[in-house]
């Protein structure tokens, strides 16, 4: 594979020009995927560039590469790295992980005593996080904050996270505590074994899918014969 250099960097104003491009990938690659993510216009991306609450990640020619940015939930008490995205030529170079450790830094800088969170359905990144020191939780151990939630109505399972009282859904919700004990933060984790066996994460989440997904089909299902 041939040696490319990248620039990863805190993304400004002079980086609007890639807001587009940006936008467009991280709609492209959750149709890809199968699942949904909260929708976020140029305009928004361009304001966590003025904000300087985003990496972005350029090859030496300029070419934009990936991009992921910083939300502030519950009064800045809760931070997630959202958006996530690398493009698809440059996915064979480790970038993700790069850029993940990056904004963890940022957001470790910014918000100090934040607690970072966030919600994934892919073994990836999972693994990323993990490293960086995030432990699976329950869903009752993120934001209560309802804009945050919102943001999950653009997601094809958001029927399954309402009918779970955003209890549970088919991602799994990962958290970071900059203040809590080891031993505490043992007892929180839902399950410590994810961090040495991330194939295991990767087939529960496909049981998890098959299960909830098939739970929904009958339940529409019955709701039919009614209507």
């Amino acid at each position: 594979m041939e040696e490319i250099s990248f620039k990863i960097l805190v993304a400004d104003p002079s980086h609007k020009i890639y807001s587009e491009v940006i936008t467009d990938e991280m709609a492209n690659s959750a149709k890809a995927r199968g699942t949904g993510i909260a929708k976020r216009s140029p305009a928004y991306i361009e304001t966590k560039m003025d904000e300087g609450k985003a990496i972005i990640a350029l090859t030496s020619d300029g070419v934009w590469a990936g991009f992921c940015y910083i939300e502030a939930w519950g009064h800045g008490k809760y931070v997630a790295n959202s958006g996530l995205i690398v493009s698809p030529e440059f996915r064979k170079y480790g970038l993700a992980r790069k850029i993940k450790q990056e904004i963890f830094k940022l957001s470790r800088l910014k918000y100090p005593d934040s607690k970072i969170f966030g919600l994934t359905t892919g073994a990836a990144v999972m693994k990323i996080n993990s490293e960086l020191g995030y432990i699976p939780v329950s869903y009752s151990d993120l934001t209560d904050d309802n804009e945050f939630w919102k943001g999950c109505q653009s997601c094809i399972n958001y029927e399954i996270l309402m009918a779970k009282n955003r209890q549970n859904c088919l991602c799994t919700a990962l958290l970071y505590d900059p203040h809590a004990k080891k031993n505490q933060m043992a007892e929180l984790a839902l399950r410590q074994d994810f961090k040495k066996k991330i194939k295991l994460f990767d087939r529960w989440v496909r049981l998890k899918k098959y299960v909830m997904l098939k739970l929904n089909k009958t339940k529409n299902a019955a709701t039919s014969i009614f209507l």
